[in-house]
């Protein structure tokens, strides 16, 4: 068994090679040759959580279980929002063979799953990424962005006005392109390609006016039914897909929420990103 620690991630696991085990994966588990549950969770005190994300992959071998605490409020502490760790087994004996720091492999396999989906998603000359929320998040979707499309400018909001110039140094520095603060979230989207929100907000924090037409989002940060970074007239006025809608139905809070609002109807889900990269239903 092995002890596989965040920066051992960060060296063996490749951005490039993340995304296209992510499209292998989202594809398996819309054909169910992939198996999960939706994700038990404990709620502790205030907004907190102790979450599991049970899955199993026959092909592979494997199957795994994601043990982790989300803490919305950590950023006020420079803290991670996720804490915890991926307990890894095979499934002839059902030996753990690793475990491995959940942070470094939800930060690369999140912004993985979006660049995926951009892939096929996003219109083919979209160049201006709008980043919401300066945290890890916001730095490894901006890693995985590129890698799908030819990105020209990027903007970000943070609602610390402080992680967004870090951020902006940083990310400029990296990868060589222009990165502008905004002080609003719709001062960020107004003329974006491409849309990513990776906040803890519980509130909307992007409504239709904030986002042009044809725009592409990847809504992250929401992670509960009761949370939403996006206004119900948003969510109605695009063509909506989603990683699992067995999970989305019960804790999609950007979808139920608007579903309650009268905004959508339960048809306006078009079916799993995992249909689309398989060309089983038209992307863009």
């Amino acid at each position: 068994m092995r002890i596989i620690t965040a920066a051992q991630v960060a060296e063996v696991l490749d951005m490039g090679q993340c995304i296209d085990l992510m499209k292998t994966a989202l594809i398996a588990l819309a054909a169910g040759e992939a198996r999960q549950i939706v994700s038990p969770v404990l709620p502790l005190s205030g907004r907190n959580v102790l979450g599991m994300m049970p899955a199993y992959y026959a092909a592979g071998n494997v199957a795994g279980v994601k043990v982790l605490t989300v803490f919305p409020e950590n950023y006020q502490r420079n803290i991670p929002s996720h804490q915890g760790q991926v307990l890894v087994f095979e499934t002839e004996t059902g030996s753990l063979k690793a475990i491995v720091d959940a942070e470094a492999i939800t930060g690369i396999r999140t912004a993985a799953a979006s660049a995926a989906v951009t892939q096929v998603l996003a219109r083919p000359d979209a160049s201006r990424l709008a980043i919401l929320g300066a945290g890890l998040q916001g730095r490894q979707h901006l890693r995985a962005i590129r890698l799908v499309r030819e990105l020209e400018e990027v903007t970000v909001w943070d609602i610390r006005p402080e992680a967004a110039l870090a951020y902006a140094e940083e990310m400029g520095q990296e990868t060589g392109l222009p990165v502008r603060v905004c002080a609003t979230a719709a001062e960020a989207t107004k003329d974006a390609d491409i849309i990513c929100t990776l906040t803890p907000s519980p509130e909307p924090i992007l409504w239709a006016a904030d986002v042009r037409t044809g725009a592409h989002i990847n809504a992250v940060g929401a992670c509960s039914a009761s949370a939403r970074e996006l206004a119900s007239d948003l969510v109605a006025a695009g063509r909506f897909f989603v990683d699992w809608k067995e999970a989305a139905v019960k804790e999609a809070g950007g979808y139920l929420l608007a579903l309650k609002e009268g905004a959508i109807t339960k048809e306006h889900i078009l079916g799993e990103v995992g249909q689309v990269l398989a060309g089983e239903l038209p992307g863009r």
